[in-house]
Formats: structure tokens, C-alpha cells, sequence
């Protein structure tokens, strides 16, 4: 297959951190089927060494660990670097914020850095944590930034890194704020898999726990569509901040519904307290993303649900 770049006839070294895990590996594999030659950084700290495209080259190491970092960047000498891995459970970051801010704002100002060094686009996988409470719906990239857990805290502030490195040092970045991303290889823990827990629990004939009464919102976005976002940015002329989402609602209580309805199950949740940190609705808007990075999402939360359905029946 020809090789990609964004000039005609290059080959293009991509490094993906994070490229054993959920996103990364689905990234990965694309990358690989478009003919990058692509690296993959992952502490498998919740990455899975089975998700990993055997045709990418892996390093087994960590973002935080800087002379490894700096041995494995002078190999590579990336053209773009796609970085994904983070500490993503909001609980997480509430209970152990140190740890939360070391592995997302210092582990990722390495990767900064590196970036200035080798002059690798960067094109860093941000959230709709960010925000907080919405003040209208859907949000824009320039709702005020509120975030309402440490999570969107370690979140937003490399944005603010990367934004004074594109400045000071030039250096090239696309930032997608995502929505909540579900697909095949989501682990069924935290807030973020919360359709995986669904998908799994409601597969077992066991009973899901529903957070408040159901009736919260989110804005749910298949991981194909991320990955071609991911990719878009790649070709992005500008430097830019993008949600990637699919700008509609679903109440929790619906998704429940409508993955019932794709397994032929019945199940009804449970219902507990809402928890700290979690926001009642949550829907972001893509014009910017699909006016600058000619990027929309094609996939339906039916045939979302249904791709992550079939995918979760393979593998119990």
C-alpha cells in the first residue's frame, strides 16, 4: 500500500501513545492499513498487549520516564505524534489527583517538549470534561471552561501548554475535545466505558447500575469516527481546538432501552445516588470540527451500538 504523509512521496513515521488501549489500537490499526510506519508507546497500565496491530513497532514504556522518551523520539524522529495515553477515570482523578495530574499534565508536557525537539505535530486527544456544567447546549469550543472533576483539570491544562509551545516555539498541534467514545475493545470500568458496563452486564443477564435516575444526557460517538478525526487533524493545515462528537443527546435510560433491544434482553437497572463530579447533560457541537477538519461522524448510535454489541458477544 502507498505510503501516507502530508507531502507526496515521504514516508511518514507516526508515533500513537497510548496505542494498547481503547482508541490508540483502533487508531493504530488504521494508521497501519493507510501505510504509516507507526510506533506505539504504552505502559499497558490499561492498554492490552492483544489489541496491539502486530505489524506497529511497540515500546513497553511510559510517558513519564523522560530519557526513555528522548532514546525512543531520536529513533523514530516522528513526523506527528497522536497522544492518548492518560489516567481517563474521572473517579480516579477525584480520590488520587496526584496521580491523575502526573501521568496527564506531566506525563504529556514530555511529550510537548519532545515534540518542539524533533518538530512533530501533535495531536493530543483532550475531553468534554473540560467544560463542566453546561451553560447552553450544544457546546462550542468557546463555552467557558469549568471543569467539575481533576480529570477535566489535567485535561485542559496541557491544552494550555500546547497553546504557549505552538507560540513560543511554533510547534504544530490539533487538540479534539471528544465526547463520550464507545466502540469494540472499551474495558467495562470507569465513567468513560459506561456502554461497555451496559453492553456486558446486559449480555450476563446482570443487573446495570444507573447514576441518578436516568434521565442525564450524553453525547455518544462511535471510535471510527474518532479515529478519522484523529486523522483528519493529521492533514489540518491550521493549528486548532475541535470538539469531535456527534452533536445529539441520548438519555441513559434510552441507551438502556436500545441495547436491550439489539441483545433481544430485558433488563432493568438499577438505580442509585448520582455521584460527585457528573454532570446532568452533556452534547457538543461539531461545526468547527466538520467546517475546518472536513470531518463528520457517519455513525448512528444503532450502528454504534450494535458494531460494540456484536464485538463484546465475541469475546466473552
Amino acid at each position: 500500500m502507498k505510503k501516507q504523509s502530508m507531502k507526496e512521496g515521504e514516508v511518514m513515521n507516526v508515533i500513537v501513545t497510548g496505542g494498547a488501549g481503547f482508541i490508540g489500537s483502533n487508531l493504530v490499526d488504521r494508521l497501519i492499513n493507510e501505510g504509516f510506519d507507526t510506533y506505539v508507546i504504552d505502559n499497558l497500565s490499561s492498554g492490552k498487549r492483544k489489541f496491539l496491530n502486530p505489524r506497529a513497532k511497540f515500546y513497553q514504556s511510559d510517558i513519564l520516564d523522560l530519557q526513555k522518551m528522548k532514546e525512543l523520539f531520536e529513533e523514530v524522529k516522528p513526523k506527528a505524534v497522536f497522544h492518548l495515553a492518560a489516567q481517563i477515570d474521572v473517579q480516579t482523578s477525584i480520590h488520587n489527583p496526584g496521580l491523575d495530574a502526573q501521568m496527564n499534565i506531566l506525563g504529556t508536557i514530555n511529550i510537548i517538549e519532545l515534540c518542539k525537539t524533533y518538530n512533530s505535530k501533535l495531536i493530543y486527544s483532550s475531553s468534554a470534561a473540560v467544560y463542566g456544567p453546561p451553560l447552553n447546549l450544544p457546546v462550542c469550543e468557546q463555552h467557558p471552561i469549568h471543569p467539575l472533576s481533576n480529570y477535566g483539570i489535567s485535561k485542559y491544562t496541557p491544552e494550555l501548554y500546547i497553546r504557549c509551545y505552538a507560540q513560543l516555539y511554533n510547534v504544530k498541534y490539533t487538540i479534539l475535545r471528544y465526547a463520550n467514545v464507545y466502540g469494540p475493545r472499551q474495558m467495562p470500568k470507569g465513567e468513560g466505558g459506561v456502554i461497555s458496563i451496559f453492553i456486558n452486564k446486559i449480555i450476563n443477564n446482570e443487573i446495570p447500575v444507573v447514576f441518578g435516575d436516568g434521565e442525564h444526557t450524553r453525547d455518544f460517538i462511535y471510535v471510527e469516527d474518532v479515529v478519522t478525526a484523529n486523522l483528519s487533524a493529521l492533514n489540518a493545515e491550521k493549528s486548532g481546538t475541535y470538539n469531535i462528537s456527534t452533536n445529539k443527546r441520548i438519555s441513559i435510560n434510552k441507551l438502556i432501552e436500545k441495547i436491550n433491544t439489539i441483545l433481544n434482553k430485558n433488563v432493568v437497572p438499577e438505580y442509585k445516588a448520582e455521584r460527585l463530579g457528573d454532570i446532568n447533560h452533556s452534547c457538543l457541537d461539531n461545526q468547527l470540527a466538520k467546517m475546518e477538519l472536513k470531518w463528520q461522524p457517519k455513525y448512528s448510535i444503532i450502528e454504534g451500538l450494535a458494531k460494540t454489541c456484536q464485538f463484546n458477544k465475541e469475546i466473552q
